[in-house]
């Protein structure tokens, strides 16, 4: 009988980065995964949102920008038929970076090696059961079966989860009809590629760069003349169920492209071909007693761009509540915040992916209407803003207890320059060992000897910084705040609430 801390089923996004956290924080994770090697099917085709905060402030960003091999993309992002255009912002709410799933999964492998994961690829889970004490799993695995113990388990085995059926958790939702197909190839010369980045095609004429809808689907396309390889894409709606674990081929492509254009567009060579169907659901609950859901296992959104996003962000939140109960000093209910915040992270995302669904698959003069008006509506720069902040998943305020909350609490930590007796840092410095801060901005010696109490928990760290937005803060692991003093808050009303705000997160001293 094998024993680990947590089991952790399938090495995805999500579960690498959960295995990477749960490192940190001092746990031992064993992650199982049925394929014996990394999977080559393309799926998501780069990184953004939230997360690329949340890895800077980890000191992993530069790592995965070295690993790119396209260029950044202008920010300017697909939303339902329409674009948000952030090309003209300074300081854009929504950054994207080009990382193939298959070149993220990789660097994720190699950050769980470098932290010593225990990570078993061509290890199939059978059955699970659990009890009030323990999780216990049956395993196949290349020598033959066998059976690991752990006190917790969390699925991260995506959309057909078995673990999710296991833990008997409800996934309820809607299924799209519409198949989307994404490929980059280069064109022969038959094919002109003009200066506006539109095709001239032999029996069509000229498709105009961005999305061109006709009576049976959508087809879009991005084409420069300066380079051999353009991106094709098609949406149309169809009834055969698809497995996008299923490698597309070139003639799958070519079919689509000629249903939906009604002309044959030839193609060159295929760099990338993926294929994927859209479905809306969210588990019903993501905690079964010791079964906990993350990543496509737990939701599916009927938008490109943001599963691992938001995957990866439920691993961040929930890895320091499981090592805070494995360790004995979790408060009681801590674990079962990691349903309540994320759930309703999760129902953010599925809003604005659910409105995209409206605002793509309508096909008449009123939903064209509908389309034109959203776009002048993001001519704004508020607005704008507005939604690149839902769509990058930075609007999430988690509920915090309290009635006279900060207006900081529950949101993600502002990065903030520090200025120290050791010289300069940043809140994202601070936050790379995914240890709880107490951040005192004032010198607050009151309230630094309260956070005393915690401190073989928490690090505490004074400094000043130019713009104070608070005399102090006290950040957890996921980088959101827990707590925090308004400017000159007393003595006797800042240092209790601190206190109960440290134990309410991190249980008593």
């Amino acid at each position: 009988m094998t024993e680990a801390d947590v089991i952790i089923v399938g090495a995805g996004p999500t579960g690498l980065m959960l295995a990477a956290e749960l490192r940190l924080a001092g746990v031992r994770p064993l992650v199982l995964e049925r394929q014996p090697q990394r999977r080559v099917t393309p799926k998501a085709g780069g990184l953004g949102g939230q997360i690329l905060e949340l890895l800077r402030y980890r000191g992993l960003l530069e790592r995965f920008q070295a690993a790119c091999t396209d260029p950044v993309p202008a920010p300017r992002f697909p939303f339902g038929g329409v674009h948000l255009d952030f090309t003209q912002l300074a300081d854009p709410p929504m950054h994207a970076l080009p990382l193939p799933q298959q070149l993220l999964e990789q660097l994720l492998d190699e950050r769980a090696g470098e932290l010593d994961v225990d990570l078993r690829r061509g290890h199939e889970v059978t059955e699970v059961s659990q009890d009030d004490a323990a999780v216990t799993v049956d395993v196949r695995g290349p020598d033959g079966p066998y059976r690991v113990i752990a006190r917790y388990l969390v699925g991260c085995d995506g959309a057909r989860s078995r673990v999710r059926d296991w833990a008997d958790i409800g996934f309820p939702g809607t299924t799209y009809p519409e198949v989307n197909r994404l490929a980059q190839v280069t064109l022969p010369d038959t094919v002109t590629v003009l200066g506006n980045g539109g095709l001239d095609v032999p029996g069509f004429g000229t498709i105009h760069a961005g999305f061109t809808r006709t009576d049976h689907g959508l087809f879009g396309i991005g084409a420069s003349p300066d380079s051999q390889v353009v991106s094709l894409y098609t949406i149309e709606d169809e009834s055969t169920e698809y497995d996008d674990d299923t490698p597309m081929t070139v003639t799958e492509l070519q079919d689509s492209l000629h249903r939906v254009l009604g002309v044959h567009l030839p193609v060159g060579e295929a760099i990338r071909l993926s294929r994927f169907t859209f479905k809306a659901r969210q588990a019903e609950r993501y905690r079964d007693g010791r079964i906990l859901l993350a990543g496509d296992a737990a939701h599916l959104f009927p938008a490109t761009g943001v599963a691992i996003n938001a995957g990866m962000l439920d691993a961040v939140n929930l890895a320091w509540k499981l090592a805070a109960d494995l360790h004995g000093w979790a408060p009681a209910g801590l674990l079962d915040t990691y349903h309540d915040e994320r759930h309703l992270a999760g129902a953010r995302t599925m809003l604005h992916t659910r409105a995209q669904v409206a605002l793509r698959r309508g096909h008449d003069v009123a939903a064209e209407a509908l389309r034109e008006v959203f776009q002048e509506l993001l001519a704004d720069e508020q607005p704008l803003r507005r939604m690149g902040a839902l769509v990058a998943g930075a609007d999430i305020r988690y509920p915090m207890p309290g009635t006279d909350r900060h207006a900081l609490a529950g949101t993600f930590a502002p990065d903030l320059i520090l200025h120290t007796d050791q010289g300069m840092t940043s809140v994202a410095e601070l936050m790379q060992t995914a240890r709880p801060v107490f951040l005192d901005l004032s010198d607050r010696q009151d309230l630094r000897k309260t956070a005393r109490d915690w401190q073989d928990r928490i690090d505490i760290h004074t400094a000043k910084t130019d713009q104070r937005p608070a005399d102090a803060l006290l950040i957890r692991p996921d980088a959101h705040i827990a707590w925090a003093a308004t400017i000159d808050e007393p003595a006797d009303t800042a240092a209790p609430a601190l206190r109960q705000a440290l134990a309410g997160w991190f249980g008593t001293p």
